[in-house]
């Protein structure tokens, strides 16, 4: 397992709040920037949001790819933020992401994180989300296969854990898996160790993310704000042993999203993220990996 940013962490600088919770930056964030400030900090990859490219020339696209090269990160192509495939029903997004999977392949990335959907846009019936999102993904995943990049879902409070695993193995092709985000899953009120368990078999991208809340919080997304690594209530070690036992080789991107207002600014909470990660990597269960 490898440390990781993801590129989200810095989403204020990049013009994106959430609306009546965060405020913009003094100052503004490139890609460039964002890469050396991953390389400072010492990680072996990152994970790249697509939404924060206007555009993706193939000018731009070779200079991304040497950049990562030059700095040996590993990467995965992160496409879908917000809504993504708005749970099988936008099939103008189902064709962005087919663009994107070439994208991906010419970054070099072999994993691209990919959105199913949101609280937002999720259906009450299971069985209509299950038929729609499974129907638009079994159409993509043949270009997904002829690039050789696997479509890594992410539970983006979209789908409890048990719902995604019946969505990958109800599919069934290597080629869709699961992006773990260690924090999502709180917010529907589910256990992270358990989630952990049940998805780490079919993770091949992840968030490594920490939440603060109090038992019986509501079910709504600014009632469980993001905090650094080890200071809210995921259990980030027994996650990290379930990935472990589960064999997993890729990335542990670190992720903030929405940020608990007393840390401030996201550079200092990545920072203390990073740290943290990378002792838990360093102790004695989990340093051969």
């Amino acid at each position: 397992m490898k440390l990781a940013i993801d590129s989200y962490c810095y989403h204020r600088y990049y013009g994106d709040v959430y609306a009546g919770l965060q405020k913009l930056p003094a100052t503004t964030m490139t890609v460039w920037d964002f890469l050396k400030r991953a390389k400072r900090l010492g990680v072996a990859g990152v994970s790249l949001e697509s939404c924060y490219f206007p555009s993706l020339p193939d000018d731009l696209l070779k200079r991304l790819r040497d950049t990562l090269d030059a700095y040996e990160f590993e990467s995965v192509w992160a496409w879908g933020h917000p809504s993504g495939l708005c749970s099988g029903t936008n099939r103008e997004a189902a064709r962005d992401l087919v663009c994107h999977i070439g994208y991906a392949k010419k970054l070099g990335a072999r994993v691209m994180r990919i959105v199913g959907g949101s609280w937002r846009n999720r259906p009450t019936s299971w069985a209509i989300h299950k038929r729609r999102l499974a129907s638009m993904l079994k159409k993509l995943l043949p270009a997904a296969e002829d690039h050789g990049i696997v479509l890594a879902i992410e539970n983006h409070v979209d789908m409890t854990a048990d719902q995604i695993v019946e969505l990958i193995t109800t599919i069934d092709s290597p080629w869709l898996r699961v992006c773990l985000d260690t924090g999502n899953n709180v917010r529907l009120h589910e256990d992270p160790v358990m989630v952990a368990e049940k998805l780490a078999p079919f993770t091949r991208a992840t968030h490594i993310k920490d939440v603060w809340g109090e038992p019986g919080a509501p079910k709504d997304f600014a009632s469980w704000p993001s905090v650094p690594l080890g200071k809210g209530v995921v259990n980030i070690p027994k996650v990290l042993e379930h990935l472990r036992k589960a064999r997993y080789r890729g990335l542990l991107a670190i992720e903030i999203d929405y940020l608990r207002p007393d840390y401030g600014d996201e550079g200092p909470a990545v920072r203390a993220s990073v740290k943290y990660l990378k002792s838990l990597l360093a102790s004695k269960s989990l340093k051969h990996h």
